[in-house]
């Protein structure tokens, strides 16, 4: 073969390759990779769409809540605490988990502890359960508070979100809501020891002892039904609804927002009166009249 043959063969594979890749008449390795990539499928979540800063602000309404306008609250003496999803601990759940980190929580409530502008605390439960110990630290802080609270559980109030529910000075539950209550368990390296199982039941009494004190549910059927079998498919323990946490004493009445924030102002108005004459008053005009005198730890 001449070496004319030889240029002639390399024009053509050259006038080939121009064909398959046509804006590459040098290899560029990064063109060749995005060409390449061309028909594959995007991956992970489409990008969400970009708020125009330039629409007017019912424009920009509409594009982040779905409605063209808002109810103004306006100057609020109570503060409404949410906690849902599952309950965030020492470990960082995966980003598609709706989760409550304890570490946003408790500054919350130390602010409004703090704020005098704030007279009233309104804990919102729709959680999974979650971290143990995060569970009870929510638990004790909102226990711990001066000012009123009151509790609703709204959906569901699930594993350690029990003692979250039972937490405040009053609490209420919808009629539609379920509560599980199950014994602890571990994820992660267990060592077939009877350590291991001690300090499981060390820890479960921690959440048995905190309930019971807290609610008016007593031990024995707190634990009957925590350690029920035969209802739960894949555990051991007890989904309860609304009604039936109301009669085993576990929460105190079943209701919604508005009973929830009627009985949370009238927490209020007790703690604004002084005690002498919240006693005054109800020898006076008796109990139908005023709420008994909320007890700020049970």
């Amino acid at each position: 073969m001449t070496k004319a043959q030889d240029f002639s063969n390399d024009s053509e594979n050259e006038t080939q390759a121009s064909l398959h890749f046509p804006s590459m008449h040098r290899w560029d390795l990064d063109a060749l990779e995005g060409w390449l990539r061309q028909d594959e499928p995007p991956q992970g979540p489409p990008p969400e769409a970009p708020l125009n800063k330039e629409a007017p602000p019912a424009i920009q309404t509409i594009q982040q809540l779905g409605t063209a306008s808002i109810p103004n609250p306006g100057e609020s003496n109570i503060y409404c605490l949410n906690i849902i999803g599952q309950i965030e601990g020492h470990i960082v759940l995966p980003p598609q988990n709706k989760t409550t980190k304890y570490e946003h929580i408790i500054p919350q409530l130390v602010a409004a502890e703090q704020n005098p502008k704030i007279e009233g605390i309104l804990i919102m439960l729709n959680t999974v359960g979650g971290d143990v110990e995060a569970g009870l630290a929510i638990a004790e802080m909102i226990s711990s508070l001066t000012k009123p609270t009151v509790t609703l559980v709204l959906g569901g109030g699930h594993s350690i979100g029990v003692p979250i529910a039972t937490s405040g000075q009053a609490s209420f539950i919808a009629e539609t809501a379920t509560m599980t209550i199950h014994p602890i368990r571990l994820t992660g390296l267990v060592i077939g020891v009877p350590q291991t199982f001690e300090y499981l039941d060390k820890m479960q009494e921690r959440v048995v002892r905190f309930v019971v004190a807290h609610s008016n549910i007593s031990d024995q059927t707190f634990k009957e039904l925590m350690f029920k079998t035969g209802e739960l498919t894949r555990d051991i323990g007890t989904t309860i609804i609304g009604p039936e946490a109301v009669k085993h004493g576990l929460i105190d009445e079943i209701g919604g927002l508005g009973q929830a924030l009627k009985r949370l102002n009238e927490l209020i108005e007790m703690r604004r009166v002084p005690l002498g004459e919240q006693t005054a008053a109800v020898q006076t005009l008796g109990n139908d009249t005023m709420p008994p005198v909320p007890p700020t730890f049970r």
